[in-house]
């Protein structure tokens, strides 16, 4: 049987913190965590700020999370949701009328989120450099990257190019150095990238 909201238990709640559900009370710690992982990076936050900005009990915490580690891949797997599938590849797709159409749409995606007063980058690359790539959260933003190649591939497999996996981390390198580009100051960087883009498409065309 499906629980009712009035039968969801609630937390007993320590002093100083509002007494909140179980479920909520995690995604409160995430959704705080993804505020500030996304725009200072993983070493620069610590748990007891998470804690604090969370309103909830250290207790609480690590009920959820056993360590900040844990913390920081659920906040990998909510960034790869809301920005790589619901902002990047969702907006590309509404965007483009043909396959061809959404791969150049991600810069257009990019030019709009470029000159964001909340720009923070794309995390999978500050954690990556930041941890390193033998580091299990490096690891993990390597495989959150190769994710997002995989939905241009898939894009350039439904456009009828050839050699899409080739394709797909040469556009990659495109969108990332747009990325690098703009937090530089560049706020013509997915113009640019666009139209070294069209070029890139031209020659992976299939004869």
């Amino acid at each position: 049987m499906t629980p009712t909201p009035e039968s969801v238990p609630v937390q007993p709640a320590p002093e100083g913190e509002v007494a909140i559900s179980a479920a909520d009370a995690k995604q409160r710690i995430v959704d705080t965590a993804y505020e500030l992982f996304a725009r200072r990076g993983i070493r620069d936050v610590g748990v007891n700020e998470l804690i604090s900005r969370a309103g909830v009990a250290k207790a609480t915490f690590y009920r959820h999370f056993a360590s900040k580690e844990e913390l920081v891949l659920a906040f990998l797997e909510q960034r790869d949701q809301m920005w790589t599938v619901e902002l990047i590849v969702g907006d590309a797709r509404r965007r483009g009328g043909t396959p061809e159409e959404q791969l150049l749409a991600i810069f257009d995606v990019f030019g709009d989120w470029f000159r964001r007063d909340d720009f923070e980058a794309c995390s999978f690359i500050n954690i990556l450099l930041e941890m390193g790539a033998q580091h299990p959260l490096g690891r993990a933003s390597i495989d959150y990257l190769a994710r997002i190649r995989g939905h241009v591939q898939q894009l350039a497999e439904e456009a009828g190019l050839r050699d899409t996996e080739d394709f797909s981390r040469s556009w990659h390198i495109l969108m990332k150095g747009s990325i690098i580009s703009a937090t530089e100051g560049d706020t013509e960087a997915a113009k640019r990238a666009q139209a070294m883009a069209r070029t890139l498409i031209e020659q992976f065309r299939a004869p």
